[in-house]
């Protein structure tokens, strides 16, 4: 246990169910965008138990707003486990700076990065038990269509670097979201074997260790390129299907 492209849609219309009444928060950025038009967003939403996934998290961040009109916003899922049990696994306190993200929330990004370590080659409980909790937004298929991927942390290098991921996608398919791998477009840096390095074609990825061991530079700078990665991909698909600005509200209403 560890601590720590596809098919194209059609281009005549968004693919998503539209009786669903999925909003749409893209901006139009098809051309210069508009002075003071809203930055498309991704949400890195994660769970982080000894602060390996949260360090990938946040070199994401700088890799998403690397990027002209988009823009990365950290967020944390609920924890489950009590106080008291937290303390005998001396896991450190949560970063107060990092909200906890709301399953209405979701409806406000343009894509997703979800992280969080590995438990026998499936996501941690807490990020499973946030999934479990969105229901109504499957009901409605609220977050069909948007994009999302994933990043890890394993304890092992046998540990799911890999399995953790696509066990995962499970999770996207019944919301009918969009599963973005990065494959091999890191490069040369994905076929270095000169040291252990996390991650693989589903995502960035690091290894914890006995929880000593911190995210090495190659692993921060897959963590980066994943965070461009994705954002110019929903900046792609915004530019696509050239949606009108400021349509978030749509979705909550």
């Amino acid at each position: 246990m560890g601590k720590g492209g596809g098919c194209m849609p059609s281009k005549n219309k968004f693919p998503i169910n539209e009786s669903a009444e999925r909003p749409a928060s893209q901006t139009d950025i098809t051309g210069s965008e508009a002075e003071g038009s809203k930055k498309l967003r991704i949400f890195i939403v994660f769970y982080s138990m000894y602060g390996h996934i949260e360090r990938l998290a946040r070199r994401m961040k700088k890799g998403v707003d690397g990027i002209e009109g988009v823009e990365g916003v950290l967020y944390m899922v609920p924890e489950t486990l009590a106080p008291d049990v937290l303390e005998q696994m001396k896991v450190p306190p949560k970063n107060d700076e990092i909200p906890v993200i709301s399953v209405d929330e979701l409806m406000e990004a343009d894509g997703f990065l979800f992280g969080f370590p590995t438990r026998y080659g499936c996501m941690a409980a807490q990020m499973k038990a946030f999934f479990d909790s969105t229901g109504k937004l499957w009901r409605e298929q609220k977050l069909a269509g948007l994009p999302a991927g994933f990043f890890v942390s394993t304890g092992t290098q046998g540990g799911g670097q890999e399995t953790t991921a696509w066990t995962a996608v499970t999770q996207l398919a019944h919301h009918g979201m969009l599963y973005v791998p990065i494959g091999y477009t890191f490069g040369a840096g994905m076929f270095r074997m000169d040291s252990i390095r996390g991650g693989s074609p589903y995502g960035a990825g690091t290894f914890s260790g006995d929880g000593s061991r911190e995210p090495s530079e190659p692993e921060f700078a897959l963590a980066e390129h994943q965070g461009k990665y994705m954002a110019m991909t929903v900046k792609r698909l915004a530019q696509h299907y050239s949606l009108p600005p400021d349509t978030a509200s749509s979705r909550r209403s």
